[in-house]
Formats: C-alpha cells, sequence, structure tokens
C-alpha cells in the first residue's frame, strides 16, 4: 500500500464542502481531480461541458474551480444504476446535497449527439474517460461533436509512456483489459488504450488546434492495485483466446506480477486545445 497524506489544497475541500471526509479512498481520488482542474485553467464563472463524469470525481474538483458563478454540465453514457461501491447516481447525489450542488447538474444515459444545452461553453473536459470508447471512430465523433459545442477543450488520461519501473504493472494490465474487451462482451472500464499522440490526432482530425500538453503526477492513485487485480481475475478467460493472442497475455501476465513491491499508477498526460 502506497503511504500518502493529503496535502493542505485536497483538506480545504473536505472542510469547505464537506465531502469525502470518512473517505479515505476519495480523498486520495479527489487530490488528483483538483490537480487537474488546475492543469486545465478552469477558473470562476466559467461553464463547463464535462463528457463522461462517472462518479464525479472530477465533476466535484471542476465544480470548485468555476465558483458561485460558474457552472458544470456533467454527462456520461452509463445509467445510474451502474458503478461500485456506490452507482453513479448515488456518487451525483452525495455531490447534489453538498454546497456544490447548485452548481452542477447530471445527465446519465445521455448522447452528447442529442445534447440540447446552451452553447458555446467555455471549456469541454473529458478526464480518464477516453479508454471507455471502443473505436477510434466513437470518440472522434465525440471531439467533433465538442468542437461545436465549446471554445476549448481540455483532456486527461493516463499516459502510456510510463517512465519508471514502479508504473510498468500498471501498463501492463491496462493492455491485458483492453485485449480482453477484443474477446469478451464486457463494461468493464478499459475498452480500448489511447496514446497522447493518437489522441492529438484525433483532436486535429475534429478541428481542434492544440495549444499545450503536460504530465502530472497520478503515481499515488490506487488504479494500478484495482486494474492488475482485475486483470487477474479474467485470466482464465484467455483460454477462448487464439493461441498468439495467448502468447501475448502470458507475456504481460509475467511482467505484470514479476514483482509486488510499490506498485504505482501511471501518470496522467494533458491536453488542451482549441
Amino acid at each position: 500500500m502506497i503511504k500518502f497524506e493529503i496535502n493542505e489544497m485536497t483538506q480545504a475541500f473536505i472542510k469547505k464542502y464537506k465531502l469525502f471526509e470518512e473517505d479515505t479512498v476519495q480523498q486520495i481520488q479527489l487530490q488528483h481531480r483538483l490537480d487537474l482542474a488546475a492543469a486545465f485553467q478552469i477558473k470562476e464563472g466559467m461553464r463547463v461541458l464535462e463528457v463522461g463524469c462517472g462518479q464525479g470525481d472530477t465533476t466535484a474538483a471542476l465544480a470548485d474551480a468555476v465558483g458561485n458563478d460558474g457552472f458544470v454540465v456533467a454527462m456520461d453514457v452509463a445509467s445510474p444504476e451502474y458503478g461500485a461501491p456506490f452507482t453513479l447516481g448515488e456518487a451525483a447525489e452525495r455531490i447534489k446535497k453538498s454546497s456544490l450542488g447548485s452548481r452542477v447538474s447530471f445527465h446519465f444515459e445521455a448522447d452528447l449527439e442529442d445534447f440540447t444545452g446552451e452553447a458555446p461553453f467555455d471549456v469541454a473536459v473529458l478526464s480518464h474517460c477516453s479508454w471507455y470508447f471502443k473505436r477510434p471512430e466513437d470518440l472522434l465523433r465525440t471531439f467533433t461533436r465538442l468542437r461545436q459545442l465549446a471554445k476549448r477543450i481540455c483532456f486527461a488520461e493516463w499516459d502510456l509512456d510510463f517512465t519508471r519501473m514502479d508504473q510498468r504493472a500498471h501498463f501492463c494490465a491496462a493492455s491485458i483489459l483492453a485485449l480482453y474487451s477484443n474477446f469478451v462482451d464486457n463494461e468493464g472500464n478499459i475498452q480500448n488504450l489511447f496514446h497522447k499522440s493518437r489522441i492529438q490526432e484525433l483532436l486535429k482530425e475534429a478541428g481542434f488546434t492544440v495549444e499545450g500538453q503536460l504530465t502530472v503526477d497520478a503515481s499515488y492513485l490506487q488504479d494500478a492495485k484495482w486494474e492488475k487485480d482485475y486483470a487477474n481475475s479474467i485470466r482464465p478467460e484467455f483460454s477462448k483466446a487464439p493461441e498468439m493472442i495467448q502468447t501475448l497475455v502470458n507475456s504481460y501476465y509475467e511482467l505484470m506480477n514479476h514483482s509486488n513491491v510499490n506498485e504505482k499508477s501511471l501518470d496522467s498526460f494533458i491536453l488542451c486545445a482549441r
């Protein structure tokens, strides 16, 4: 288990909004999302459209950043009954009951193509949601629609260009789960992997001009362990895959399980474009 202490910014958020006070797991996730909102340069008074909001981890950070005069529209294609240990609906209700609630509207089972909200938004945000997209053309269609709805787009995802060996297990787990989604229909949070160079290509194809790129530390998050545990749990199911795929996957498993010492999550890369 990675030793972790929340910083002053996260402590101040928890105290101000009375959110996640007894939830250590959520506090760790929140700290990273606050860092992302700062890197996105979200300002007070902004109107933000968030795509793929999930359980609202980033939504809460965005709502804090836009202040009383701003607003966040948070959308997800999933049902409000989806998710664990809290469903999306339960997590959204917790945020709505806080003093952040008046700054946010949640829309589940929402199709961006049918969205009729008042445009343009100051910024559209996609935070750690792109690996849910099965095909590149689906992500391109989303970017193209957001080009019509927002002046600017900010994008964050796990960075496959890991720089430390203690991040290798997370990389291998993500690769295994992406391969798994190509052989077994599932609702896992990894359907495909997109490298940041591919994201840049898709943004440009949708008509955006990439303005900046940076990396944000995410190594302390629990996701590496979660993804590794899930990958190990579905290993027997690869017996149905072609022999060459089994050989490849077994190699990833050997690398992933080689060491259990101080395994850390991949960092997040950020792209901002207009």
